[in-house]
């Protein structure tokens, strides 16, 4: 029996489902959160084999006896795991530091979380990738910007998702940049991309190959949705595209990705763009070594008819998996946000799409920025219907 330490089981709160299907594949499922006991699921206790809980789960020390007593108790740590981008590196860090060889290490974490390093193993794998700068001064920032001109895009070049993201149009909002970010975090520049990101989402075998492969798109940009304070909106496409799978498989031989559920992000021009490509080509973003956040597991499921849950622990457990997909389809995410006049109440949505209606809750806040306050997911056979959906739940009043 293999012992598998998961970390933070409770949250997202679907991530349950993850153990429940490793412990159902026989393995000896070991939880470390931050969460009382007493609080957690029924699903989720009865998922676990046992639940070791810490005060803070970014107190290295709490995690590091939780992982020592679970060894001393039940052995060798086969795998240890959290899905979860924001604990990637402290997980390869603690596989380094307990000799769990499955998974990332700490010498792996550069080039797979700094936007900067991703870039050489994108140009291995023949996909174009953006002029940057690594930021350094205001002189250097418009040195740059005379190479590849207004407007360009400055994050941190170890960050998640669009959080502290400029889009800078002019000289006075690239002083205000230089003026308000944090200094102790190292930023990168990029040249503006006018594309829909296109994603490669998969699960990857112990030999680096594709054991399931879909892909969502995002028609407006995260990062305008939280400095916008927009409404969400994404989908899981019916097929994935030939050109993002092709790329999606490059990127997993270049990165030498093995046993792991990941998401990688790439823009679809939609103009042509000097040194990059044509209107439709597919460019390299950035590389996230974990599931879509969110709901996005269940929205594959929902949209191929499968289960992801199932087919990630079949990978740990077996290598292999013989879940099926069943018919497939659109899978639409809506994400309204609070406080905007919308012509369709609650109600009328639910009258009009009720039959294809998967998941309508509210978003946790936490995750609120990037995906509105109230979520709508619905399927849809093809991409009119989706598209007709999205216009009656976004419509606003003037």
């Amino acid at each position: 029996m293999k012992n598998i330490i998961f970390i933070s089981p409770n949250f997202p709160t679907n991530y349950w489902q993850f153990c429940k299907e490793l412990k159902n594949n026989g393995m000896n499922v070991l939880g470390i959160g931050d969460q009382p006991y007493d609080e957690l699921t029924d699903n989720l206790k009865n998922s676990l084999n046992e639940y070791y809980k810490v005060s803070n789960l970014e107190n290295d020390d709490e995690v590091y006896r939780a992982i020592a007593f679970f060894t001393y108790k039940y052995g060798r740590i086969d795998w240890l795991e959290s899905n979860n981008e924001y604990w990637l590196e402290r997980d390869a860090r603690f596989r380094t530091d307990f000799n769990i060889k499955s998974g990332f290490q700490e010498s792996d974490i550069a080039r797979i979380k700094y936007k900067s390093k991703m870039k050489e193993f994108y140009q291995k794998a023949g996909i174009p990738t953006a002029r940057y700068y690594l930021v350094e001064d205001l002189e250097g920032c418009l040195a740059f910007v005379k190479e590849v001109g207004y407007p360009v895009v400055a994050k941190p070049d170890n960050g998640v998702g669009a959080a502290n993201t400029y889009k800078i149009k002019d000289d006075e909002q690239m002083k205000k940049f230089i003026e308000e970010k944090d200094p102790s975090v190292p930023y990168i520049m990029e040249e503006f991309i006018n594309g829909a990101v296109n994603s490669y989402d998969a699960i990857i075998d112990s030999n680096g190959e594709p054991m399931f492969e879909t892909g969502n798109v995002s028609p407006v940009s995260i990062m305008d949705i939280v400095n916008n304070s927009d409404n969400s909106v994404y989908y899981i496409v019916k097929e994935l595209p030939e050109d993002t799978r092709r790329a999606g498989r490059a990127t997993v031989k270049s990165f030498g990705v093995k046993s792991r559920f990941v998401h990688f992000e790439f823009f679809r021009l939609l103009e042509d763009h000097e040194g990059l490509g044509k209107k439709g080509d597919v460019i390299a973003l950035e590389v996230n070594m974990r599931p879509c956040g969110g709901f996005t597991p269940d929205m594959i499921d929902f949209a191929h008819n499968t289960d992801v849950y199932k087919i990630w622990a079949d990978m740990i457990a077996f290598d292999r998996s013989t879940k099926p997909c069943g018919e497939h389809s659109f899978c639409a995410f809506a994400g309204r946000r609070d406080g905007k006049n919308f012509v369709m109440s609650h109600e009328d949505i639910m009258a009009k799409y009720g039959s294809c209606m998967k998941m309508v809750e509210r978003i946790p806040d936490v995750l609120s920025g990037a995906m509105g306050n109230q979520m709508y997911v619905a399927t849809f056979p093809t991409k009119e219907a989706m598209d007709a959906f999205y216009q009656d739940i976004l419509e606003c009043r003037e």
